[in-house]
């Protein structure tokens, strides 16, 4: 194998992983982004720069807000936008600059250029500086990524319409804010520019926001955003826009009445779809889905022997970590390891505040599978360290099953969420059970013990309820 040429098409989280992870083990690899820097639309404009604002923030509304009960005083708090802005890019930068030293330090061949296919064996590279670069790699993994979804009637602009590329870039708070789609990213910047001091309403299509979390993990969002001064408006579509130079109107319809809602900015955060366009699969006769993903079979191969897929252009969540297993799987996979990804114990986290984190089955599914269950709940309220942090908000949610006692799902409400999950996901991918939580010694004090309070009142045994 270490003879084999790979080529990555695209340096997101799935393939600088696939190409590193491939390095490691003796194949001579080529990595080809149309970025100057690595890392994808993770790195550069999705989930560091978002988490960086987020953070940001948070400060802001909890000095804001909660300084005063600690006993800190600020006679006046300012948001200095701009300076935010350059703390994200400096994050940004450092990371990418840490790629790009990982790349020369697996002596892995960097080319910044579009990808496109010529035929199942050679692809054409569009490089400014050294022109059209045709490879004839053995082996070829895209990673490609995806790219925000717009809507018909509703194209970005980049100034009263935006995606949350633009989103993560304005240089000063709006007025209000519109965000169409309750999911994971129009939480997340509403969140940013709502603790800013923007005016934020979330319009969802659905009947609920965070559709894809559980059930009660959703309401309790719903109720804590609400609180902060977001307006959420469920079960409303979209049907049409205008434009104007200092404002967007959107046309409203909920429950058949129809409303207008004007706003200074309006995010469309309704989704993100697999960037295909550049690569010219017909040259290779690569085969899609009906949802126009790549189509792969269980070793991340494409119906062409040489090509394999990972990451947003296949079946499964948009998520960074998911690609990133994907990548490590199809690296050794390639190199004769039984390379192999558990979906079912990849976590899920909303980073607001409070953060959601989910973990296996929500109770909603397991009704729908029929399958037996206990349910053990937990809440943050009479944790010591969550009192001491004033963290106290939101809850721990263990489903086992009800005959064997194993853990098929954990939510999570809190600001320590996306931190408390990896617990968790360890301990499905072990398949233990509830009870093997409860009896884990955990510290004290910690918000890791409402993990293990709610796996106790899962076996019926609650300790501190």
């Amino acid at each position: 194998m270490s003879e084999k040429h790979l080529l990555v098409i695209g340096a997101g989280p799935g393939g600088y992983v696939a190409a590193i992870r491939a390095a490691q083990l003796g194949l001579r690899v080529t990595i080809v982004d149309k970025r100057a820097t690595l890392g994808g639309t993770c790195l550069n404009v999705g989930c560091i720069p978002s988490k960086a604002l987020l953070a940001s923030s948070h400060h802001f509304h909890f000095a804001r807000e909660r300084f005063a009960s600690h006993g800190i005083v600020t006679s006046k708090l300012e948001v200095d936008v701009p300076t935010m802005m350059k703390r994200k890019e400096d994050i940004v930068r450092k990371l990418t600059m840490g790629l790009d030293f990982l790349m020369k330090k697996n002596k892995i061949e960097r080319i910044k250029g579009t990808a496109s296919f010529l035929s199942p064996n050679e692809v054409q590279i569009i490089n400014e500086e050294r022109g059209n670069i045709t490879i004839n790699p053995d082996l070829i993994l895209i990673a490609a990524g995806s790219v925000p979804v717009q809507l018909p009637f509703l194209p970005f602009d980049g100034n009263r319409v935006i995606s949350s590329d633009h989103g993560i870039a304005l240089q000063s708070v709006p007025e209000s804010m519109s965000v169409i789609g309750g999911g994971a990213i129009g939480l997340e910047l509403g969140s940013v520019w709502s603790r800013l001091g923007s005016r934020v309403t979330v319009v969802e299509a659905l009947d609920r926001i965070a559709s894809g979390m559980d059930g009660e993990v959703s309401a309790a969002l719903t109720k804590s955003f609400v609180k902060q001064g977001l307006e959420i408006r469920i079960s409303t579509k979209v049907l049409d826009a205008k434009v104007a130079e200092d404002s967007v109107t959107l046309l409203l319809e909920q429950n058949g009445q129809k409303t207008e809602l004007t706003t200074k900015i309006c995010l469309v955060a309704v989704g993100r779809r697999p960037a295909l366009e550049d690569l010219n699969l017909k040259a290779a006769g690569i085969v899609l889905t009906d949802r126009k993903r790549i189509r792969v079979n269980s070793h991340y191969r494409t119906n062409l022997e040489n090509i394999y897929a990972i990451g947003d252009i296949i079946d499964g969540p948009m998520l960074a970590h998911k690609a990133e297993e994907e990548g490590i799987a199809v690296a050794e996979i390639l190199s004769g390891l039984p390379g192999h990804v558990n979906y079912h114990a990849i976590p899920s986290v909303i980073y607001t505040s409070p953060e959601a984190a989910s973990v296996g089955y929500t109770e909603e599914q397991l009704k729908q599978n029929n399958l037996p269950y206990n349910v053990g709940k937990s809440s943050f309220a009479p944790n010591g360290r969550a009192l001491a942090n004033d963290m106290t908000e939101g809850f721990v949610k263990v489903l086992a099953h009800r005959q064997t006692d194993r853990l098929l799902g954990v939510h999570i409400v809190s600001d320590a969420a996306s931190e408390l999950i990896a617990e968790a996901a360890t301990l499905v991918e072990f398949s233990a059970s509830a009870e093997d939580i409860a009896r884990t010694s955990h510290a004290h004090p910690t918000m890791a013990e409402t993990l293990r309070e709610a796996a106790f009142a899962a076996i019926g045994r609650p300790l501190h309820g």
